[in-house]
Parts: structure tokens; C-alpha cells; sequence
């Protein structure tokens, strides 16, 4: 048998010194390596309990503490009348929220938001996230049979997304888009943010927003170049939705609506660049790569596709990509995280010439790759 690797013998030394109570009881009584210690094992208790503090921010949000605390500061005893709790309970909620910056006690039982309150209550979209997120958490009550399940069967994730409630066979297909291009809705301000940030549209031209919801996205893109012309390509009800938010937003004769199923019908032509936000990895391989393959069918040479979303394996955003979103999609019953060098590869097998990655300001939030035809 071959030697392993350096890397894997490294690690496994690595691990075997740190899992040693003699390496942890030496590393507590050195000042330098007791700080990397301390915070190592932050992070630990943090990945223990960090359900009891994302449950916590949705208490603080669901019961509506966030907006009372806006007219802070206030006592509890006032706080629990409006929040619908008992004076103890709203103690506990304050003091919870308050070890999570969420609420601040700024003199003796005068309380007030605190930093990342402030942030959450005047963000809607996150809060919005915070809501959805129960759906997330029922599904996640026992991971090893989620895992385990036939993803074809439904989750309470897959019915409330309408195109994958649709093939599951969901009873709450029909309502499923309206909620989804809702909550996308909400939520798009973080990704237009970091792509208007890092990736620089055309002064003039079409921009093609395929899968683009209630055109929130566009909106955002249509606001900023306000010379660039704009399609909107989605199922037929969300490009009826859009019609009237998107045409008020940008102005009616910029945009062109274009209904249609990316996996069934042609991708419009005649576009200088088409957008895919959070979409791709929605999908399975064989759908993402058919949807790739339509686009590029759709692009002249030397026209583009810009793709933003989450990404697998990005520095400082490992645990959003693979975790979280892994997780997620996986409950959604569609789709993964991917990294950039899978995306690149799926595009070059779709027929694009060439490919980059563009790095965004915060890739927690999405990362970028283009692509040219």
C-alpha cells in the first residue's frame, strides 16, 4: 500500500494532539495558546446551541419585541403587556436577546435595542428569512431521517416552494409561487447589493433576468443603470405579478415580459446579458446543466451570463454554502450547493467559451461567476 499523502498523515497528528487531555490541559495554561483555546471553544459551544440562539432571534422577532424595543427604552413589565407574555417570561426573552446584541438595557429595567437589533428590526428581508426559516427546522427535527428519506418524498420546505410542491405532487402547488416570489422578493436587496458591488453592467444594452420573481432583482439593477433595457423571464403567473411592481419601479417601456418554463421553452434571444440569481442551485445537476445549456443556446458569441448565488467552499463562507445551504436544498428535495469550479465546469460542458469567478464584498451572502458565450 502507497504512503498517504503528507496532508493526511499532518491531519491526523493534528487531531490525534488536539484530542488528548494532556495537549488541552497544557494549552489552558499558556496565555497565547490559552486565547486560540478559549475561542476554540467558543466556537464549539456555539455549534452546539446555536439552535437556542437562532430560535431566540425568531422569539424576538415573532412576538414583535423588535418594534417595541424601537421606543425603548422601556420596562419589562411594560414590555411583556405588549408582547403578549408574563413579566418573567419577557425577562428571560430580554435577557437572551440581549446576550445576542438583539436588546441592550441601557439604565436599570430601561431596555432598548441593541446593535444587532437595531440592524434586524429595520430589515425586513432578514426577519422574513427568520420566519421561514420553522419550515427549515421541522424538517431538520431529525437529520439522520431526512437524510435518509427519498427525496422525492415531500418536506415542509418542498410545499411551500411551488415548483418543487408541483413535483412532489404538493396539494399547496397552486398558492406555492405567490409565497415564494414573496419571500425572494424580500430578500433579493442582499444579492443586488453585492452585485452591484462587484460586477459592472453595461451603460446600454439588454439585461435578461431569467427566473427573476416579481423582477425585485431587476429592479434593483434597473435603478442603478438606468439606461440598460430589461427582461423578465418566468413562469406565466410570476411574470403576471410583475407586470405592474416592475413596470412602476423602472418605467413600463424598459422592460419586456417574457412567460415560459426555462427547462421547456427557448430562453429569448437577443440579450447582451442574462442573469441567474439564486437559481442554479436549485436544481440537480441534469436540470442546472440543461438550464445552462438553454441559455447558452440563447446568447450570441461573445454575449454573457452572470451567475449569483451562494457558493460551496468559498473562504470565510464555508459553513453558509455546505452547511446551511446544503442542508436546506436538501430539504427542498432539489438542488445543492456548488462551488466555483464545479459551476465552471458545468458551464464549459454547456458551450461556453470561457469562464471567472468575480468576487463579491460579502460571499456569505453570494458569490459570482461569468460566463461568455
Amino acid at each position: 500500500m502507497a504512503p498517504a499523502p503528507f496532508k493526511v498523515r499532518w491531519t491526523a497528528r493534528r487531531n490525534a494532539v488536539f484530542a488528548h487531555p494532556a495537549f488541552q490541559h497544557w494549552a489552558a495554561k499558556l496565555p497565547l495558546i490559552r486565547r486560540i483555546a478559549r475561542s476554540r471553544a467558543g466556537s464549539m459551544f456555539d455549534l452546539v446551541v446555536g439552535f437556542s440562539y437562532s430560535q431566540i432571534a425568531r422569539a424576538a422577532v415573532e412576538s414583535g419585541l423588535l418594534d417595541v424595543l424601537k421606543d425603548g427604552p422601556l420596562g419589562a413589565a411594560e414590555i411583556a403587556r405588549r408582547i403578549d407574555l408574563g413579566e418573567e417570561a419577557a425577562l428571560c426573552l430580554l435577557r437572551a436577546a440581549r446576550s445576542l446584541a438583539l436588546a441592550e438595557e441601557v439604565v436599570e429595567d430601561g431596555w432598548m435595542l441593541g446593535e444587532q437589533g437595531a440592524v434586524l428590526q429595520a430589515d425586513a428581508g432578514t426577519q422574513a428569512m427568520i420566519r421561514h426559516h420553522r419550515l427549515l427546522y421541522r424538517d431538520l427535527e431529525s437529520p439522520l431521517d431526512l437524510l435518509r428519506r427519498d427525496r422525492a418524498e415531500p418536506t415542509e420546505l418542498s410545499r411551500f416552494w411551488s415548483y418543487v410542491g408541483a413535483l412532489h405532487g404538493a396539494a399547496e402547488a397552486g398558492t406555492g409561487t405567490s409565497e415564494y416570489s414573496q419571500l425572494m422578493a424580500t430578500s433579493q436587496r442582499f444579492v443586488a447589493d453585492q452585485v452591484l458591488a462587484a460586477f459592472r453592467f453595461p451603460a446600454t444594452g439588454r439585461l435578461l433576468d431569467v427566473g427573476g420573481g416579481h423582477g425585485a432583482f431587476l429592479g434593483h439593477v434597473g435603478r442603478a443603470c438606468p439606461r440598460l433595457e430589461l427582461g423578465l423571464f418566468d413562469l406565466p403567473e410570476v411574470v403576471e405579478n410583475a407586470r405592474r411592481p416592475l413596470a412602476e419601479a423602472v418605467g413600463a417601456e424598459r422592460v419586456s415580459f417574457h412567460p415560459g418554463d426555462f427547462f421547456r421553452d427557448p430562453i429569448p434571444a437577443g440579450y447582451d446579458l442574462v442573469s441567474l440569481v439564486r437559481i442554479l442551485h436549485d436544481h440537480d445537476d441534469g436540470p442546472a446543466l440543461d438550464l445552462l445549456s438553454n441559455i447558452r443556446r440563447a446568447l450570441d458569441p461573445g454575449k454573457r451570463l452572470m451567475i449569483a448565488e451562494p457558493m460551496a467552499r468559498v473562504p470565510g463562507a464555508e459553513a453558509m454554502g455546505e452547511a446551511f445551504f446544503g442542508f436546506y436544498l436538501w430539504a427542498m428535495g432539489s438542488g445543492r450547493p456548488r462551488s466555483e469550479k464545479e459551476i465552471r465546469a458545468m458551464l464549459a460542458e454547456a458551450g461556453f467559451r470561457r469562464s471567472r469567478g468575480v468576487p463579491t464584498p460579502q460571499p456569505v451572502i453570494a458569490s459570482i461567476v461569468v460566463a461568455e458565450a
